[in-house]
């Protein structure tokens, strides 16, 4: 979980207009539960529909300008292409978009998932003991999603061009094969039972994409990094490298930026393994 933006006029906005969504979607919004994004950029907190059926709604912002696109739209095109995903893909109910003072926002009412979250941070901090039958659920919904049919595109090759020789010095290695993947998958997306939230970036991107996300999150948990290879087995291979030098290549970027500063050493050193099978 985030803090609220530095910007007191940015959070006061943004709780305004959650309030005003929440109103053009009939909905009642419950008292705590605040969830702030990266940024400020998203707020989200307990609803309940008119009916008073429990939700959640979120509120995203953008300039005008740049309100369109992959990330503006992921929910809304994962609702009409993914539906539920068996289960595993909380319902999107209804979407209010509204504009003010160069600014779009967007509401999303969505089912809410009564199960917390794994970890209120991306990165796990605290070692995770799943039953086997998590694990079975979380690769074959993944699978599911991975045949899906989808003309978005969650990693470019041009970026993987760019950063993987900057952030570890080597060519970019050739992705074998293109899945529709999350394209987002850490802790603070995932639930037990199985719910995986958060379906702003998917899209297609090299195989094993997920696996390596999820991985990268792990890195300071080596038992449970352990089990999520195990569950991946992709990763390791020469079918996953393209994957596992994105995935890495974008946290070290993150990391020059001052984002998950405790990512850094252990990504330095998955960096220095994919250096090594990359070139053997």
């Amino acid at each position: 979980m985030y803090s609220p933006p530095p910007d007191p006029d940015i959070e006061q906005r943004m709780r305004a207009h959650h309030r005003r969504a929440a109103k053009a979607l009939a909905a009642e919004l419950e008292p705590g539960g605040e969830f702030w994004g990266w940024a400020g950029r998203t707020l989200g907190a307990p609803a309940r529909t008119a009916a008073g059926e429990p939700a959640w709604l979120r509120l995203v912002s953008a300039p005008q300008d740049k309100a369109s696109g992959k990330l503006w739209d992921g929910a809304v095109t994962a609702h009409k292409a993914l539906g539920d995903l068996d289960g595993r893909r909380p319902a999107l109910l209804g979407v209010h978009d509204e504009n003010a003072d160069g600014t779009a926002y967007r509401a999303e009412l969505s089912a809410r998932v009564s199960e917390p979250v794994l970890s209120d941070d991306p990165i796990l901090q605290d070692p995770l003991d799943l039953p086997d039958t998590w694990w079975t659920d979380l690769t074959q919904t993944l699978e599911k999603l991975a045949a899906a049919p989808t003309d978005r595109i969650a990693v470019r090759p041009q970026y993987m061009e760019r950063a993987i020789p900057q952030y570890l010095g080597i060519p970019a290695p050739a992705a074998p094969s293109w899945h529709t993947a999350h394209a987002d998958l850490h802790w603070a997306n995932l639930t037990n039972p199985l719910r995986i939230l958060d379906w702003e970036s998917w899209g297609a991107a090299p195989a094993g994409f997920d696996g390596a996300m999820l991985y990268a999150y792990t890195l300071p948990q080596p038992a449970t990094a352990a089990r999520v290879r195990a569950a991946f087995p992709i990763l390791g291979s020469p079918a996953g490298l393209a994957a596992e030098a994105t995935v890495c290549a974008m946290l070290l970027q993150t990391v020059e930026r001052g984002d998950n500063l405790t990512l850094t050493n252990p990504l330095q050193e998955w960096a220095a393994d994919l250096r090594h099978r990359a070139t053997r």
